[in-house]
């Protein structure tokens, strides 16, 4: 599901049970049995600090109760507490915290249910436990704005419901992470009241595929496709996470994205290629996205190429999805490139790919940039005649390439 996209459908008056079904073909509307989820809030921590406004109740390890007074408390792996109102002592692992009957706890965030801390590998762990429901209260104003219209809401948290109880780590003393791993969660400080009402709504909806819940990925935008998960993730993928149309993110801001002008040098040290980049064109996948970038370089007067994931690609440039493509600009001098006599024929080659009204720029002796003549796309060569030493590029209305400088000898007199 696209997020914007879903917005965009509610706005077209779509109901949430529609947006679904657009998003996620062949699954249908269902209850879920499921009451609770156990959330990794931290680990690997040297302390950790909870709190609340009155006193918690502490289960130790060994089943015993104890009291912890109100305000905050400092952890470490030692599980020393000043329970009970006697000195600090150390209790065995795990301690659960359950805060007072109208308060939470707080662990940097605001959280409702119990706290569970741990000690793993000798670092502190925090787990919390509670309400399937009051769970998606804190998840679904963190990925999605309260303000956008109900319908778009309660997709959201249908699918963020289903998603919760599909990617359920099995064996794991805990269900799903508290962040992008697996879904935005803050707590009682990221509740509305639209995202709680969306919530009931929806009380205990899924998708279900084939009697399963369904993984019910979704992401903010989608460029006006879906991806499918067997290009995002490789095969098998699964048939109701298909590519689909996505008609109405057009509303989104990152619909369309760009253009990132990027150097060969830069191109070429963030992929790791060897030699000066020539050329470069994108193989795309049935998602429309990029399925692999093949970078062409010349090093040392012999052509190579490479061929690199479109998501490493994405990665190394810092672009926004593997939706992209790639404008060439590439303007080549002849090879070698040793200083001519004034007037002498030079043979520039070159490539435009993916880029409009292009023209060929020339600078003589540092002098202003006029134009030369206009290149259609595909691989060129014309030739020039300089007088002086003189730059040549290829420039658009909003950008150019680097230049390429050929170098005129002073005529000797004898």
């Amino acid at each position: 599901m696209g997020q914007w996209g879903a917005q965009g459908y509610a706005q077209q008056g779509y109901t949430y049970d529609q947006i679904l079904a657009a998003y996620y073909p062949g699954t249908t509307l269902a209850q879920t049995t499921a009451t609770s989820i156990r959330v990794l809030l931290a680990s690997g921590k040297k302390t950790l600090t909870i709190s609340s406004k009155k006193p918690i109740a502490v289960e130790d390890g060994d089943g015993i109760d104890h009291t912890l007074p109100a305000g905050a408390t400092t952890l470490t792996p030692k599980l020393e507490l000043a329970v009970d109102g006697g000195p600090k002592q150390a209790l065995d692992p795990p301690l659960t915290f359950s805060p007072a009957a109208g308060t939470s706890l707080t662990l940097g965030h605001r959280y409702r249910g119990r706290i569970l801390v741990d000690v793993a590998s000798k670092k502190l762990r925090a787990i919390n436990v509670l309400p399937l429901e009051q769970y998606l209260y804190g998840v679904v104003p963190a990925e999605m704005p309260s303000a956008w219209l109900p319908a778009a809401l309660q997709a959201q948290a249908v699918a963020a419901r289903s998603y919760a109880l599909a990617s359920r780590r099995a064996g794991a003393p805990f269900d799903v992470y508290g962040d992008g791993r697996s879904q935005a969660y803050l707590g009682v400080s990221a509740e509305t009241p639209a995202g709680k009402q969306a919530v009931d709504v929806t009380a205990g909806q899924v998708l279900l595929y084939n009697g399963d819940v369904a993984l019910t990925l979704f992401s903010s935008s989608t460029g006006g496709w879906t991806q499918a998960a067997a290009d995002a993730f490789g095969s098998p993928g699964r048939p109701y996470l298909v590519s689909v149309r996505d008609p109405y993110d057009s509303i989104s801001p990152y619909h369309d994205w760009g253009p990132v002008p990027v150097t060969a040098k830069t191109l070429g040290s963030a992929l790791g290629v060897v030699g000066r980049i020539v050329d470069a064109a994108v193989k795309r996948n049935p998602s429309r996205r990029a399925k692999t970038l093949k970078v062409t370089s010349l090093s040392r007067g012999s052509q190579l190429t490479a061929t690199l994931r479109g998501a490493t690609v994405a990665s190394a440039l810092g672009l926004r999805s593997t939706w992209f493509s790639v404008g060439v600009l590439s303007l080549q001098p002849p090879s070698p490139n040793p200083a001519v006599h004034s007037g002498t024929r030079v043979t520039l080659t070159g490539v435009v790919r993916g880029v409009s009204g292009v023209v060929v720029q020339s600078s003589a002796a540092g002098g202003a940039w006029t134009q030369l003549r206009s290149v259609v796309p595909g691989a060129f060569h014309f030739n020039v005649k300089p007088k002086v030493t003189t730059q040549y590029r290829l420039a658009t209305a909003d950008d150019a390439a680097a230049p390429v400088r050929i170098r005129v000898q002073a005529a000797t007199v004898k």
